[in-house]
């Protein structure tokens, strides 16, 4: 099998499970427990938070881990909205956020929030201006994602942190693609609230992360003990939330090589694809891209086709994130783009990690030209008749 689908989860470091197996096993104890065992799993805990802030430039005290990104993204806007009480709010995000935060700021908008969906440019990008624009007296929260999860363009956080500076208006980023990927810094981004999840990054599934600055209050995701700084009660996972420490630490410690290393595979893909399909068409920024995500149009084929005809040769690519995977409408990300329905349903998305080698892009590039010769000659048939 050639895994190929990194953006939508990674395949946990062998390294990073031999340590975090102790904990499912012997180290089995409860972190709030006062004897031996406990205090080792509290220790762990303790060591990943260090871990994690350190690998975004963060402060331990402002790491809060719970079960991932989706989780954290939906909890931080409720929050946010619940703690400014009945007095008039209004939002800015964008077109092509998360489903998380999309659908989170539609349930705050039957509440009586007002939020602005920005557009993006072509190839993906926000326009800082048109978030200058869109700020009202009573705009109370920006939330941008680092990185788009179907196409891979960067955003301008920095430069939207530094609009935003001393407006009391406070600024979220879904960062749960970019963390592990690319540079990401908590002070220079400017952010008050960051997103991340470990799956993403060669950690354990179920462990997600929320950076929230110093000083500010949010109301508890569960109720209960004291766990997590007492806003997200409940027995931690531990093991969980070592992996997310180990794996990140890993990492920023070989980001700019693999880095280097996932662009010059995403560049040889499309380029031997283009050989043969040389109309295909390169959804997303080209420069300000994650380092292993490509989005491809294959304009009269469909992404869905060809993706289960790469399925059949044991190759893993996707058609559009993992949370609306299986649903017949285009992809939200790529419609914001310009696309009309039938090019948006005409994509692939490819993202490779960790475990990809040169070999798995010929045999990508390879398989997708074959299966997209069959699928044309199919239809041809098909208008013979």
């Amino acid at each position: 099998m050639i895994y190929a689908d990194n953006a939508a989860t990674t395949r946990i470091s062998a390294s990073v499970f031999d340590k975090m197996l102790p904990f499912l096993c012997e180290e089995y104890g409860n972190a709030s427990s006062q004897y031996s065992l406990g205090v080792k799993a509290k220790r762990a805990i303790e060591l990943a938070r260090k871990q994690v802030a350190d690998a975004i430039g963060a402060e331990v005290s402002e790491i809060t881990f719970t079960s991932g990104g989706s989780e954290t993204n939906s909890w931080l806007l409720r929050s946010v909205d619940e703690c400014l009480g009945d007095v008039l709010k209004h939002i800015i995000t964008s077109s092509i956020e998360h489903r998380s935060v999309l659908n989170a700021c539609r349930a705050l908008e039957k509440d009586g929030t007002v939020v602005t969906y920005l557009p993006v440019d072509s190839s993906g990008r926000i326009s800082v201006a048109d978030i200058k624009a869109a700020i009202r007296p009573y705009t109370k929260l920006v939330t941008i994602m680092l990185a788009n999860n179907e196409i891979g363009t960067v955003q301008p956080i920095a430069e939207i942190g530094r609009l935003l500076k001393g407006k009391g208006i406070l600024f979220h980023t879904d960062a749960v693609q970019a963390v592990g990927h690319i540079p990401v810094d908590v002070t220079a981004l400017g952010v008050d609230f960051l997103t991340a999840s470990a799956h993403k990054f060669n950690g354990a599934k179920g462990t997600g992360i929320l950076y929230k600055r110093s000083g500010l209050e949010l109301q508890p995701l569960v109720f209960g003990g004291e766990q997590e700084h007492g806003i997200r009660a409940g027995t931690e996972n531990v093991a969980g939330i070592e992996s997310a420490g180990y794996a990140i630490e890993e990492r920023i410690g070989t980001m700019a090589s693999e880095a280097e290393r996932l662009s010059a595979m995403v560049k040889k893909t499309v380029d031997g694809i283009k050989e043969k399909i040389p109309y295909i068409r390169v959804n997303g920024y080209d420069a300000l891209r994650l380092p292993g995500t490509v989005n491809l149009g294959f304009d009269g084929v469909s992404g869905e086709s060809l993706m289960h005809l790469l399925d059949l040769k044991g190759i893993c690519v996707s058609t559009s994130s993992a949370c609306t995977s299986g649903k017949e409408e285009p992809s939200h990300v790529l419609l914001a783009l310009g696309q009309n329905k039938q090019q948006a349903k005409s994509a692939i998305r490819i993202s490779f990690g960790r475990y990809n080698t040169e070999d798995d892009v010929k045999d990508i590039v390879s398989a997708i030209c074959e299966a997209y010769e069959k699928i044309v000659a199919a239809k041809g048939v098909g208008r013979n008749k």
